[in-house]
This record gives C-alpha cells, structure tokens and sequence, in this order.
C-alpha cells in the first residue's frame, strides 16, 4: 500500500484492458534489443499491434510499453516463454505496478475480500474504494461521473482477463506457477500481494506472510 501523502493517481490505464497478446508481442521485440524506445518505435513503424489507425497504434504501443517497462528483464523473459496463465499474471502485476491505483485495489479489496473468505467482488466494492481513496487523492474526487465508470468498467475486464474474476461476479484464486511466485516474490514487499491467494510470502523480515 502506498503513502497516500505522496503522488498523484495515474488514472491513464483505460486504453484497452489487459493487453496480454500486446505485451507478448512488444515483450519479444524487446528482448531484442534491450532498448524500450527503440522497442516502441519498431512497434509502431511495423503496424505490429495491427491498429486500425495511427492515432491508435501510438497510443496503445505507448501504454503496453508503459506496463511492461514495470517488470523486471527475467519477467519479461517469463512473459515471452510463459504459459497463458503465466502471461495474464504477469501482466496483471504489470498494471498494478504501473498504475498505483490499481495495486492498492488488488492489495486492500481484492486480496483482503478473499482472504476474508468473502470472495465476492462487485461495483459497489470500487466505488466505495474510490470514495475512500479521494480523501487523500483530490484527483479522484473531481472525476465525472462518466469516467468513473470508464475506470470501474476497466478494471472489472483486466479482472476478467487475468482470470481472476467472473461475470457472476466471483472473485478466483489465482494458482500461481512457482517461477512466477519466485519472481514476484523477489519485490519487497513482496508482489503476490496483489493476487487472491493463499501462496505465502516472504517478508522484509523474514516473517511468512499470506
């Protein structure tokens, strides 16, 4: 959980949804070359997303590249080689690094609701989150209406498409690989916190986490 005294919410998150076959795609063009400039270039002069148009291309190169310049060069490489579980896991803890908001969603509603064996998940449960959020996060509390359920909308599809949640409206323990626990876990604090599971974890001080 972040200090909520210090940064701005980054609210951009809502070009596409995951973007699991996108950030596959740029994670191998970076393994290329190393460079995510470069990277993000050759994904836009080549089309390699298949955008409709230019304007789109460009802004979803620029929001994968984002996402995936949050993972660590062994996580990249997972990316790439992984399982489609592993890569929806990846990308997941890709967005909730990026997007701050989105890890403390993980970490206070998502990961506490099923570790309160209340595994359920709804609108009302970002709604109230956000309403909380925007007495420290003025950003948060100018939001039209309309916005706020661009975000709610967005969420519950990344959701979604990490596996880790139904249209019923379920919440889905994520079974996590054991090379992508070892990555996430190397973080301090370690980034299993953003899924809901029972995987333990290893923190600062040592002390067996779930």
């Amino acid at each position: 959980m972040t200090d909520e005294t210090q940064s701005r919410y980054a609210l951009s998150f809502t070009s596409g949804g995951l973007l699991a076959r996108e950030g596959e795609i740029v994670a191998a063009m970076y393994l290329d070359s190393g460079d995510w400039q470069a990277t993000r270039t050759r994904v836009v002069d080549d089309n390699l997303l298949q955008a409709r148009t230019t304007s789109s291309l460009i802004r979803l190169a620029r929001e994968t590249v984002q996402r995936l310049a949050a993972l660590g060069d062994d996580e990249i490489e997972l990316l790439v080689a992984g399982s489609p579980t592993e890569k929806h896991h990846l990308m997941w803890t890709a967005a909730c690094r990026r997007y701050t908001l989105i890890g403390d969603f993980a970490e206070e509603v998502l990961r506490e609701r099923f570790l309160l064996m209340t595994p359920t998940l709804d609108a009302d449960h970002i709604d109230r989150f956000i309403t909380g959020k925007s007495l420290w996060h003025p950003e948060l509390d100018g939001l039209k209406p309309s916005t706020r359920q661009k975000l709610r909308q967005t969420l519950f599809r990344m959701l979604r498409e990490a596996g880790l949640h139904t249209d019923a409206g379920d919440i889905v323990p994520a079974v996590m690989s054991e090379r992508v626990a070892k990555a996430l876990d190397r973080r301090t604090p370690s980034d299993i916190r953003f899924f809901p599971t029972t995987t333990p974890f290893i923190s600062s001080s040592n002390q067996v986490q779930r």
